[in-house]
């Protein structure tokens, strides 16, 4: 359900823990080294030319085991390390190259050296196989400052690295194969969430009878002219994750085109939306909202004078001020609305993912999910929560579906932060559910395929 994910610090602890560290650290490098050769071996069976560059740091003596289980296995190994870094290095011409040079402690930018080197690896445009991270990813935060290892698959000990897992640094890991080297597990800041937490989302009839009310009641505040969509797409969402009643309260004028759209929600105009609230259990703000100043009043009004838990999305997040807000809140921006809550450009949000989601909680004091190649999940309290995604969401209303369908999770009565990491979930679940060819989907494919999604975990 909740896969751990290490930080260096992390890593370290783990180490000290193993019996007789540090003496022993050459019995854990022993098993690293063999660990990536074997996956080498297993995975790139007809390469028969290898290059492994190596650092000076144990990231390197991991590096040179590898070499040497290489070697036995009658492959022929290249060794090519980092120091002096003022030397041209020959790589050769191997058929894949063992990435060695900095481990999970590297911070920053690389020296022009190393630079010049994982450049020089990179242009072969050939498979490389980063040892633990791939050199110039910083493996707690996924920041990448400088010339980065591309990577076609990582071997990461005992448990992937968050740097793995978080853009840019997911960008440059491959496909992951974690290796087992016998450390003790500790706690983490950080999880993976797999497909088992939709298990967790409580279904209509599970433990006892339920009305349309009790299986959760979602009030969507949204759909101005022009973005009469969105409501209807976060309404349906709703409903197909569960809901057992929604609710859309819109202008008055929107509402012939929603009638037409919608057949099971129930419509109200924005003027009534006080009314509807006494029926809901969850409040989902902002598809298709509109930015004016009444709507951003309402919006403000909503949070402050309702104890019912909310998703904030889309223009309800525009011109969001810090609240005072006891009931559980959620709030869903992509880059660019994270980067105007926390007065960052979309561009810093991008290279600083986890820093910027930190940075809104400590804002709001709320939930704050951030949509993107992979969804981070922060609150105030309990582990950031990550949660790989599918290209194929990048089209237009799938940020719509993802309100609803967190919406009906905290109308079932969903502890805030899990209820917005099994909306994005099941959300990824659906869009991979939809057909194996994922090019063409559009969010109402999403919404069909939320059902199966649910009912079957992938």
């Amino acid at each position: 359900m909740l896969e751990p994910l290490y930080t260096s610090e992390e890593m370290r602890a783990a180490e000290e823990r193993y019996p007789g560290y540090p003496e022993t650290v050459p019995e854990l490098m022993e098993r690293a080294g063999k660990g990536v050769a074997d996956v080498l071996l297993a995975e790139f069976a007809d390469a028969r030319r290898v290059t492994v560059v190596c650092g000076s740091g144990n990231n390197g003596g991991d590096g040179r085991v590898a070499a040497r289980y290489l070697q036995e296995a009658g492959l022929d190994v290249r060794l090519v390390d980092l120091k002096p870094e003022d030397e041209t290095k020959e790589l050769g011409e191997p058929d894949v190259v063992v990435d060695a040079l900095f481990g999970t402690g590297f911070r920053g930018e690389p020296r022009p050296g190393a630079a010049r080197l994982i450049d020089a690896v990179n242009d072969r445009d050939i498979d490389v196989v980063a040892v633990d991270v791939p050199s110039g990813v910083d493996a707690s935060t996924g920041e990448v400052a400088g010339a980065a290892i591309e990577a076609t698959c990582t071997v990461s000990f005992s448990a992937d690295k968050v740097g793995g897992a978080v853009s840019p640094g997911s960008f440059h890991t491959g496909w992951t194969e974690v290796v087992d080297i016998g450390l003790e597990q500790v706690e983490t800041a950080h999880a993976l969430v797999t497909s088992e937490l939709l298990l967790e989302v409580p279904r209509r009839g599970e433990n006892r009878p339920e009305t349309k009310y009790t299986a959760g009641s979602v009030l969507v505040v949204g759909g101005s002219p022009g973005m009469t969509g969105a409501v209807c797409l976060a309404a349906e969402a709703a409903f197909r994750a569960d809901a057992g009643y929604v609710a859309v309260a819109a202008p008055a004028e929107s509402l012939p085109v929603i009638e037409a759209r919608l057949l099971e929600a129930v419509k109200r105009p924005l003027e009534e939306v006080w009314d509807a609230v006494g029926r809901a259990s969850a409040l989902a703000l902002g598809p298709g909202l509109g930015r004016g100043d009444e709507q951003r009043a309402l919006v403000r009004r909503l949070l402050a004078e309702t104890d019912l838990p909310a998703v904030v999305d889309a223009d309800a997040l525009f011109g969001l001020d810090p609240f005072d807000r006891q009931a559980p809140t959620v709030l869903t921006p992509h880059s660019g609305e994270l980067g105007r809550l926390i007065d960052r450009d979309a561009d810093w949000v991008d290279a600083h993912r986890l820093e910027a989601a930190r940075t809104a909680v400590d804002r709001f004091r709320c939930v704050v999910l951030l949509k993107g190649p992979e969804t981070i999940v922060a609150a105030p309290e309990g582990q950031t929560l990550i949660i790989e995604g599918s290209p194929a969401l990048a089209t237009a209303g799938t940020g719509d579906v993802l309100t609803g369908i967190i919406g009906a999770f905290l109308a079932k009565g969903m502890e805030p932060r899990l209820a917005a990491a099994a909306g994005a979930r099941v959300h990824a679940d659906a869009a991979l559910a939809h057909e194996p060819d994922l090019s063409g989907l559009i969010a109402s494919d999403v919404v069909a395929a939320l059902p199966r999604a649910l009912d079957a975990p992938l």
